[in-house]
């Protein structure tokens, strides 16, 4: 039982990729022929022991059944690279050089790091309020503490990031390919746990907002210290808190000695009772108050905040005094650019907010992050803190108006738009999803397209946000077609999901039964469907059906049934894909030489005959089933298509291998071996490698 249902636990979670696909739908033909009927595709941990335990019974009485899963069971591919060490260790940001005080914090660190393992996860959480120092002192003990944790040390903001994004971030720190990554959150929390089970390493997980943020995160494996920084206790969490507070004032003023320099001090002497006092043992107002320590604060104008507004903490009257000392084209920049909470922004994005051209916001990004009103991140972006972005939002309002402020994150959506446009253009330009029309962006091949979308794919999601809140509905339905070679070619569906489902909302609103309805909901199907969701993917396959067979699109018509019939694959319900199939080809026969979608009309029909193979397939139907893939073969080999020429040839070998034909199976592997020589396809290729050994063996 356990063996079986562990397979089917393996194949479930290694989804991500083409080959992990393949593996399930040929897990769910080996089910319905040894149940001998029809089985739907578990989805949870119960359904899944349901199934172990029909295949177990039925294999223990069926020594013919039985081989037939031991040969399945020989060919699942192992999942994951890290089965001996890391491929490669992870690290924390950089310690800043300058850190006093927290002796006692650091006890408290170092007591629960080495206290004796009672079954208890070694867990802490470091909370203050912002600018406090949290997570420098998490840093910084890490950094100490390095030897303690050969393994490495893994670190993750949690400000812009989800659960299951989070665990996909740490997943990779880990040395694991995005296509090894399980589609789903809990396959995820389970690979991410066993592969800290026998480590010793550091998990830092900063800036989180709650326990059920952190929580799929946590292991209680020995090994593993994890300290959480937070700006406030975490309720539900359980775990050793170490309350960070202000500094007192001999270590406020000994962090702007080191800071400054004694000669400094001691010219400030007159000056120096004041600004700690202003400082309120921020270790953050501290920095930002060391460059001016000896310069007079200019004259204010009327539009600025008082710094005595009760509405400015520690931060933001730190803000408040870095921002009077800017230039003028330096301080608007700080104000538009801060009037929405974009995860990270770039010199574009940042000159397209103040209305300027590119390379002057690259100075003035610099002049912003030297006065540490700007953090600048690991990739060329920078962010704001929340308390300083809510400062510039605050003082853009007084100094800028509404109208301009609005215009402000207008023009900054519209870049990110211009930026999608282009890159899905470029990305997929033979796409009829993709948004028409023309972008000043461009992009000078594929590959830089994607990876263009992939960089800025949570900016985007928060461009879909306030084009949703300013009535932008247009606007709103083009970013997220934008978002569809995105999730065709790198996935990112956990990143998407909320920008995807705004989408289709706006659709059904706006632009009900038309193409674009059709399209978004087909979208948001194809995410569900990854995310292993397919109790959700299942309506929206349908609702895009209806929309595009309303709208008169008869190539989106069609392709909407097929998307269906590819859920019921995924879902092991292989009569009612096949029937899918059928009906979109049928479909496809509406459309006559001279309309849309006309010229690629052969090539979908190929597509589809492979679809009703892989169904016929599953029912069992290899006859039949290789009578269709053989149609598929013969236009893709003549059309020169070697992906999908060696998709099918894996189809027909896994066909003859249902029916122990190694023989036959074995030069159809070597030749889709063959087709896929000059192709980025890693992952297929170890999937036919693992069927190749699987004929030599048994041949």
């Amino acid at each position: 039982m356990g063996a079986i249902g562990a397979v089917l636990g393996a194949v479930g979670s290694g989804m991500a990729n083409e080959a992990g696909r393949w593996a399930w739908e040929s897990a769910g033909g080996v089910v319905r022929r040894i149940a001998g009927r029809e089985v739907v595709a578990p989805t949870t941990p119960g359904q899944l022991t349901e199934v172990a335990h029909l295949v177990h019974d039925r294999v223990r009485s069926d020594p013919q059944l039985a081989r037939a899963w031991t040969l399945f069971a020989q060919g699942v591919p192992a999942q994951g690279a890290l089965t001996g060490t890391f491929a490669r260790r992870a690290g924390l940001p950089a310690s800043p050089r300058f850190f006093t005080d927290r002796q006692e914090a650091l006890k408290s660190l170092d007591k629960e790091a080495t206290r004796a393992f009672d079954g208890r996860p070694r867990l802490a959480l470091l909370h203050g309020p912002e600018g406090i120092g949290t997570s420098t002192l998490a840093i910084h003990w890490g950094w100490r503490q390095q030897s303690r944790f050969p393994d490495g040390q893994l670190y993750v903001d949690l400000r812009t990031l989800g659960p299951d994004a989070a665990l996909g971030m740490l997943l990779r720190q880990l040395g694991l390919p995005a296509e090894e990554i399980p589609p789903a959150a809990a396959d995820r929390a389970d690979l991410f746990r066993g592969c800290l089970a026998d480590r010793r390493l550091l998990l830092v997980l900063d800036h989180a907002q709650s326990a059920g943020q952190v929580r799929a995160l946590l292991t209680s494996a020995p090994g593993v210290v994890t300290v959480v920084v937070a700006r406030r206790p975490l309720t539900g969490l359980d775990a050793l808190r170490v309350q960070v507070g202000p500094l007192a004032r001999k270590d406020a003023k000994r962090l702007l000695t080191e800071l400054v320099g004694k000669p400094a001090i001691g010219a400030a002497r007159a000056t120096l009772p004041d600004l700690l006092d202003r400082c309120a043992g921020s270790p953050y107002a501290l920095r930002a108050a060391a460059p001016r320590l000896t310069a007079p604060v200019p004259a204010r104008s009327e539009s600025a905040q008082s710094p005595s507004d009760p509405a400015l903490d520690t931060v933001g009257r730190a803000a408040e005094d870095s921002y009077r000392l800017l230039t003028p084209d330096a301080a608007r920049l700080y104000r538009l650019a801060g009037l929405y909470a974009w995860p990270a922004l770039d010199a574009a994005a940042a000159a397209r907010a103040a209305d300027l051209a590119e390379e002057d916001a690259v100075h003035l990004l610099d002049e912003l992050a030297a006065a540490l009103l700007l953090d600048p991140t690991d990739v060329g972006r920078y962010r704001y803190r929340p308390a300083v972005r809510a400062h510039a939002e605050r003082t853009a309002a007084a100094t800028d108006g509404i109208a301009a402020c609005s215009a402000a994150v207008t023009r900054t959506v519209e870049h990110y738009l211009d930026l999608a446009v282009g890159a899905a253009q470029a990305a997929l330009p033979e796409s009829w999803r993709v948004p028409s029309g023309t972008s000043p962006i461009s992009y000078r091949d594929r590959g830089t397209a994607v990876a263009a979308l992939a960089a800025e794919a949570q900016n985007l999601v928060q461009a879909v946000r306030a084009a949703e809140e300013f009535g932008d509905w247009d606007t709103v339905v083009r970013l997220c077609q934008a978002l569809w070679p995105l999730q065709l070619k790198a996935g990112h569906h956990d990143v998407l999901l909320s920008a995807l489902q705004a989408g289709a909302r706006t659709a059904d609103a706006h632009f009900t039964d038309s193409r674009t309805a059709g399209s978004l909901h087909a979208q948001l199907a194809h995410t569900y469907t990854e995310l292993r969701r397919w109790d959700e993917a299942e309506p929206e396959a349908l609702a895009a059906a209806r929309a595009e067979r309303a709208a008169g699109h008869t190539r989106g018509h069609a392709s909407a049934v097929e998307f269906l019939g590819l859920l019921r694959l995924r879902q092991w319900r292989f009569t009612e894909a096949y029937d899918c199939f059928d009906e979109a080809y049928r479909i496809l026969d509406g459309i006559g030489p001279t309309d849309e979608g006309a010229a690629d009309l052969a090539r979908a029909r190929a597509l589809l005959e492979r679809h009703r193979g892989r169904a016929l397939r599953g029912q069992g139907r290899r006859d039949e089933a290789r009578e269709r893939l053989e149609q598929a073969l013969s236009f893709f080999r003549d059309t020169g298509e070697a992906y999908n020429t060696a998709r099918t040839l894996t189809d027909l070998a896994e066909t003859r291998l249902d029916g122990g034909e190694f023989t036959e199976a074995l030069p159809l592997v070597d030749a889709a071996i063959t087709a896929l020589g000059q192709e980025n396809a890693a992952y297929h290729l170890a999937h036919l490698r693992t069927l190749r050994e699987r004929c030599v063996s048994a041949g």
